[in-house]
């Protein structure tokens, strides 16, 4: 038993029961009737409507009548769901429909099923061990029919698109039936995020090579991914779906007869049976709805036909079988259960009923229905179309009927002479605008632009009349709150006017006060920016042509090759020389290889410019060698970089994407259209950084223009601004304005349509047009003539940056702070050694300083004389107390000079 789980609730609700029952005991039912119980959490109403009906068709039958009792619960409330079943076990039921909401029903299943209460639930079977009742087809029959369907499609490959984890058991069957020979199956969960949301996998699948789609998931996730699947652009042509939910016929899908794509699925039942025809009329009489007509579509959901077919069980079970249900205590641990209920249930397994149901033949194997027909239907111009029938165990083959033609389609005079009201907005070009000319135009010759050329090649294909009114900036808006329309929306609710021509964008709000075309064009928000600047060149950009890293191990290597020649020349004796050439046995020699030359020798040939010192020994020759191979590869690449980098700048821009710009980077502010369908994406999204950019542009109101051409004018100024727009209208500025570019991918996708008056009756030959004006190119002519060829031309195919251009000032100003810093500091230093020299020599001579420093001077300034006497009797030096040592020593030099000359 599977219900001690619920022990907890038991006793939470124990008291409740006691307060309504008291301490009555239970026993049987009186009366002959039988009750069945529903609860439900269809807030519609026509789950209930539907259960009642089939109870007082069945009824009439039966010589034992049934009786209804409904209870109302809150979608997934397992609690409040659990004392309703409570409350009807007590009143003694005899089965049990359970709710909608799976995991509720569970509940109630394990519940009934420990009392032997049959339990009925309209699901996709839980698996072929539950012991609740499911007329609902088992997802291997469902997998099957699939797998026949795209047998017949011959699909080599295609995507497998699913909501949740239980549908997967359809594709775990599909591969069985497969085996390792199938075709390549691409697998996507579409609700990742489970927010409702499925752009960003239907954007992968536009991405893919794949255009072959089988979808299988709830009715409301199923419909809202076709619709998105439209927004995203892969509902045309191009694009096959086989819908694997069988209430396919019950979706809105008006919108998708003309876009050409092919939509397949399957139903278990025709809109044209009686029992359907007369379960639409009940609800038609309880709840005002209308039927779908001649379109193939139908209200009727699988919930409410299995919960019909499960009442009509139930009646033949009770024709063949005594039952009366026994009030039982649900709260008691005790064995109190339904006495009959499992046999009952058995026994409802073990019909087999052809005829008075909705979904077809009804028979079990085991817990899982077996015997499933399936209609294969397809979307067309005309509607829902049955084009095969799928049984179980019998091959299956497509048999389209013939092409039905529509009178309605070929009246070619019905927009004849007909004229209409077309709104347009002449601020916005290409879309519209005035003809220039020096001429006074009236009537519809004042305007061109792209729309206005499309209602023209319209009206010719059509034979309507129209006139041309400018109905502003205002697009419209629709507000859900007031029931208010303003703008062009307005104009057309309100009946003065029919169509509207221009960047207006299709989107689920506008559509629920008014009607669209099929998308002429489709885009998505993209930035207008101006073009990337050239970067400014650094003070130090001659070091650009190498990293920090190359010029950190030079300097290694410059350091490292002079000390190896420091300690070569020390290790060879060649290095060693006699300083004084003409003694032939000299008390010392002398090396050339100092700290100071071997600086100098590697310095020197690092620059190309060589040095006084020649190396002698073969060690420091090699290391020579080497050292001048090194400094000549470098060199050559150092020059050949800081061509490049010195002549082409790259340019650059402080936004490259949609993160930059919501982050204010380098300070560039951004905004919109104040109203539109741009405004209203940031307004309504639920994607962070599109909230955050939506903060902004709320807290800036300065920054939302009256219209775009406004929006781009302020881009043009140069303020660090960027402009949110449609894609479509950055191209067409960005071919006229030099300067300006798009910058990042779009935000999104969406298309533009003719706006028209909602269920106008026209719109079906409209939208046919434009799909012929599409398939003959006339739409891509129109788009070239008004975006590339009209005013456009004015900014060169090459861009004047192309190429080296002449080195200004900016360029080489870092050679030039490198001369004179290195000039100022050699300077320096040489002051600094002067005045070091002549502090030693004050100091050898013990003269003041500040005398010997004048003195000094002095010869300095001698510009005229490039001689500088050593002994002379007006000098300060010869005063001292050691001049005649001086003097002494100096001649002792002096002579000794002159014998070495001699």
């Amino acid at each position: 038993m599977q219900f001690c789980w619920l022990l907890p609730i038991f006793l939470c609700l124990k008291e409740v029961q006691a307060q309504f029952y008291g301490g009555s005991s239970f026993g049987s039912v009186s009366g002959q009737a039988i009750r069945l119980g529903l609860i439900t959490d269809d807030t519609t109403d026509r789950i209930r409507q539907t259960f009642e009906h089939a109870i007082s068709v069945v009824n009439n039958e039966l010589g034992v009548p049934l009786v209804g009792e409904t209870e109302q619960v809150a979608y997934g409330n397992s609690v409040q769901a659990f004392a309703q079943l409570c409350r009807l076990m007590q009143g003694g039921v005899g089965a049990v429909f359970g709710p909608a909401a799976k995991h509720t029903a569970a509940h109630l299943l394990n519940a009934c099923d420990s009392k032997d209460i049959p339990f009925i639930y309209p699901h996709l079977s839980w698996g072929a061990h539950a012991d609740g009742f499911n007329l609902h087809p088992n997802p291997e029959d469902i997998a099957h029919a699939l797998y026949d369907i795209i047998n017949q499609f011959d699909w080599s490959r295609f995507i497998f698109c699913y909501e949740s984890a239980e549908y997967l058991n359809i594709l775990d069957h599909l591969m069985t039936l497969y085996g390792i020979k199938g075709p390549v199956i691409k697998v996507m969960r579409y609700d990742l995020n489970l927010n409702g949301n499925y752009k960003s996998v239907l954007r992968r699948i536009r991405k893919s090579e794949d255009s072959r789609i089988v979808v299988v998931g709830s009715t409301e996730g199923v419909a809202e991914l076709l619709r998105q699947a439209q927004q995203v652009g892969i509902m045309n042509e191009d694009y096959t779906y086989i819908i694997g939910n069988l209430d396919l016929h019950t979706f809105e899908l008006e919108e998708y007869k003309y876009s050409e794509a092919n939509i397949t699925g399957i139903r278990m039942f025709s809109p044209d049976q009686e029992e359907v025809r007369d379960l639409v009329e009940k609800l038609h009489h309880e709840l005002g709805e209308s039927e779908p007509t001649n379109n193939g579509s139908s209200s009727i959901t699988m919930s409410m036909a299995l919960t019909y077919d499960a009442v009509r069980v139930i009646a033949e079970t009770t024709k063949h079988l005594p039952y009366q249900p026994q009030m039982l205590n649900c709260s008691e641990r005790h064995d109190n259960v339904q006495r009959d209920g499992s046999t009952f249930r058995n026994y409802m397994r073990s019909l087999e009923i052809k005829e008075k149901t909705i979904t077809g033949r009804i028979y079990f194997e085991g817990n899982v229905r077996k015997g499933i027909t399936f209609d294969v239907i397809e979307l067309q111009t005309s509607g829902l179309v049955k084009v095969g029938t799928w049984e179980d165990g019998k091959d299956f083959e497509f048999q389209r009927p013939p092409q039905v033609i529509n009178l309605n389609d070929i009246d070619d005079g019905s927009l004849v002479n007909k004229t209409f009201k077309v709104l347009i907005s002449v601020a916005t070009k290409p879309y519209a605008s005035l003809v220039e000319s020096i001429d006074t135009l009236i009537g519809n010759n004042q305007y061109q632009g792209y729309g206005v050329d499309l209602i023209k090649e319209l009206a010719d294909k059509l034979g309507f009349n129209f006139t041309f009114h400018d109905g502003g900036n205002d697009y419209g808006s629709f507000n859900k709150t007031t029931n208010t329309t303003t703008g062009m929306l307005k104009e057309i609710v309100e009946g003065r006017a029919d169509l509207a021509i221009t960047d207006l964008t299709i989107t689920s709000e506008r559509e629920e006060v008014i009607d669209f075309s099929i998308p002429f064009m489709n885009l998505g928000i993209a930035i207008l920016y101006v073009k990337p600047q050239k970067a400014p060149p650094a003070l130090f950009s001659f070091m650009d042509p190498f990293s920090s890293e190359v010029w950190l191990y030079l300097g290694i290597a410059y350091v490292g090759v002079s000390l190896c020649f420091f300690i070569l020349g020390r290790l060879s004796p060649t290095e060693w020389d006699n300083p004084y050439p003409c003694i032939e046995e000299p008390e010392e020699l002398e090396n050339q290889f100092t700290i100071n030359n071997s600086l100098w020798f590697t310095t020197g040939a690092l620059l190309q410019q060589g040095s006084e010192i020649a190396p002698k020994a073969l060690s420091t020759r090699t290391i020579s060698a080497i050292w001048w191979f090194f400094t000549l590869i470098m060199v050559s690449s150092y020059t050949a970089n800081l061509a490049a980098f010195l002549t082409i700048e790259n340019p650059t821009s402080p936004i490259n994407s949609v993160e930059d710009l919501a982050d204010n980077k380098d300070g560039v502010q951004y905004g919109a259209k104040r109203t539109g369908s741009t405004r209203n994406f940031f307004l309504t999204s639920e994607d962070p950084i599109y909230m955050k950019m939506n903060e902004y542009m709320t807290a800036h109101p300065e920054m939302l223009m009256d219209n775009n051409q406004d929006g781009v004018d302020k881009v043009k100024s140069g303020t660090k601004y960027a402009f949110l727009m449609e894609s479509t209208s950055i191209e067409f500025n960005t071919v006229r304005e030099c300067n300006l570019t798009k910058v990042g991918d779009a935000l999104d996708e969406k298309g533009y349509g003719i706006a028209m008056v909602k269920n106008w009756p026209y719109r079906d030959k409209f939208n046919n047009a434009l799909l012929e004006l599409q398939e003959q190119g006339v739409l891509a002519r129109l788009k070239n003539k008004w975006w590339n060829e009209v005013g456009a031309g004015v900014c060169s195919a090459k861009s004047e940056s192309d190429g080296p251009s002449e080195l200004g000032v900016d360029n080489l100003s870092g050679i030039y702070a490198v001369l004179a810093v290195g000039s100022v500091i050699s300077i320096i230093v040489a002051i600094l050694c002067w005045c070091f020299f002549v502090f030693k020599k004050a100091k050898f001579y013990a003269v003041p300083f500040c005398d010997a420093l004048v003195e000094e001077f002095k010869i300095v300034i001698r510009f005229s004389e490039n001689e500088r006497a050593l002994k002379s009797a007006q000098s300060i030096y010869s005063r001292s107390r050691n001049s005649s040592q001086s003097i002494d020593s100096l001649q002792t030099d002096s002579e000794e000079n002159e014998q070495s000359e001699d």
